[in-house]
């Protein structure tokens, strides 16, 4: 539940949550595309990177994806190389 806007916010809160903030991705795909190490944004920890293919045979085209993980708080994002969108 997101609190009213006249009422702080929580900051432990947002560390807590599973999913990185759209501020948080956006940092690690422009790391990832300037070809920088991506550290984790919550634990700073060098997040390890694994390429995913896509798109069917005979379509084509092939989607590039890259999914970044954190070892040590398990947070991931996963995005789409040439567009450096999640979809």
């Amino acid at each position: 539940m997101t609190p009213p806007d006249d009422e702080p916010r929580d900051e432990s809160r947002d560390e807590q949550r599973a999913q990185f903030t759209e501020d948080e991705q956006r940092a690690m795909r422009a790391a990832f595309a300037a070809g920088q190490p991506v550290r984790c944004p919550r634990c700073d920890v060098a997040m390890t990177s694994r390429a995913i293919g896509g798109g069917s045979f005979g379509l084509g085209y092939a989607r590039q994806r890259e999914w970044l993980m954190c070892t040590r708080c398990k947070r991931s994002v996963m995005f789409d190389v040439k567009r450096g969108t999640r979809n």
